[in-house]
């Protein structure tokens, strides 16, 4: 799935919309201290009123935000599982039984109990449902509804929320006229911050994908490996911070640790152009033969095949591994990139790296950078200062 992809569906959680259909809602409690389910209960999500919709819904919405590769994660099906989730899933997806949905969720959640100590209870919630998305008219000017011709989703969405403890609270009783001690031994369920969840199928081109799961993880860069190998028994995955690293590992080892701003922004910019000259909807990827290029169309001498191929089995054991082109490159337009000195810390877009410039004045290590026009401090206008001075003439 793309963000395109995900946000088509993320938008259509919302109340009264004809073209989202959520059938089943289905929770189930777990208790902190033993990791057992204390309480589970399946309901027509149409049965709850709409203060409790509108919850789930931003709920859910909330599952599938954050960036792909950071906190949404689209992760392939292992073939060799023993009791396999894909094919727990697809059944309860395709299952007419609420019964038969429900074992099958069921079965999910003992999956995420095993060898698993939770720090609060937590509510993993289940819907199963079937989101309708337009298809494009052939001729804008026709005149039938663009609801006419669809493409019809089916899908299951699970959301982990912690619960919290109720806040201690002093009241005020206007008839008895009297401080009363607010006492609530109800837990809250944290509906705001969902810690993980995930979507099945994902979705191609209009098409639904079985062999492929949406993982979401509760914090950015963070994933939960044993639950994505456990729990959906999927294959590993490199999330974008990791995949930058292994980028700047291998760009070192072919070229040393000391590169200048200049090369450092034709390498982004380079990249930069891949992506933008890549026609297919998935971001490009970079194999040892496209890090060759680029490091070669950057600039850098004495870059060949068989030192970059070296490289990536040296860094990441695997010559064949494929860089993700928008995990390697700070976002390009904006201030990315943190520069980090004793004195001052600044931010650079990776387009305008390249007027930044390290150089020493006097014998002193300096930052330099150009800039088009006068730069305000507080209000006031900063004034040229020459650094520079002639030297004395000799008699």
């Amino acid at each position: 799935m793309n963000k395109k992809d995900i946000a088509n569906i993320r938008k259509q959680f919302k109340v009264d919309n004809d073209l989202m259909n959520i059938k089943e809602i289905f929770n189930v409690y777990v208790m902190k201290e033993s990791s057992d389910i204390y309480h589970y209960q399946s309901t027509p999500f149409e049965m709850l009123d709409q203060d409790q919709q509108e919850l789930f819904l931003n709920n859910f919405k909330k599952v599938l935000g954050g960036q792909l590769d950071e906190k949404l994660f689209e992760l392939k099906f292992r073939r060799d599982a023993e009791n396999s989730s894909q094919f727990i899933l697809h059944r309860g997806l395709l299952s007419q039984d609420v019964e038969e949905w429900k074992a099958e969720m069921l079965q999910i959640v003992g999956k995420m109990l095993k060898d698993k100590q939770y720090e609060m209870d937590i509510v993993i919630t289940f819907i199963r449902g079937e989101y309708l998305k337009p298809m494009k008219r052939s001729n804008e000017e026709a005149e039938e509804s663009d609801r006419d011709a669809v493409y019809a989703h089916s899908f299951i969405l699970c959301s982990m929320n912690k619960t919290q403890d109720p806040k201690k609270e002093l009241l005020f009783d206007y008839i008895e006229k009297e401080f009363k001690y607010n006492i609530v031994v109800d837990p809250i369920i944290n509906l705001t911050a969902p810690v993980g969840g995930f979507l099945f199928p994902c979705f191609t081109d209009n098409a639904a994908d079985v062999n492929h799961v949406l993982y979401a993880t509760g914090k950015a860069h963070e994933p939960d490996y044993h639950f994505i190998e456990e729990v959906l028994n999927a294959e590993e995955v490199m999330t974008a911070k990791e995949d930058k690293i292994v980028f700047e590992e291998i760009v070192k080892d072919v070229v040393g640790d000391q590169i200048n701003t200049s090369t450092l922004s034709n390498v982004y910019e380079e990249i930069h152009r891949v992506m933008e000259e890549h026609e297919e909807p998935e971001p490009p990827k970079l194999d040892y033969k496209d890090v060759e290029n680029v490091l070669r169309n950057s600039g850098i001498e004495d870059v060949n095949t068989e030192k970059v191929e070296t490289a990536f089995k040296k860094v990441i054991d695997d010559e064949k591994y494929e860089l993700k082109a928008t995990s390697i490159v700070p976002k390009y337009n904006k201030k990315s990139i943190k520069i980090k000195t004793k004195i001052a810390d600044i931010s650079v877009s990776p387009q305008d790296l390249k007027y930044v410039k390290q150089t020493q004045i006097d014998g002193k290590l300096c930052l330099l950078i150009e800039v088009e026009e006068d730069t305000i401090i507080e209000g006031f206008k900063m004034i040229p200062e020459a650094l520079f001075t002639k030297a004395k003439e000799e008699d």
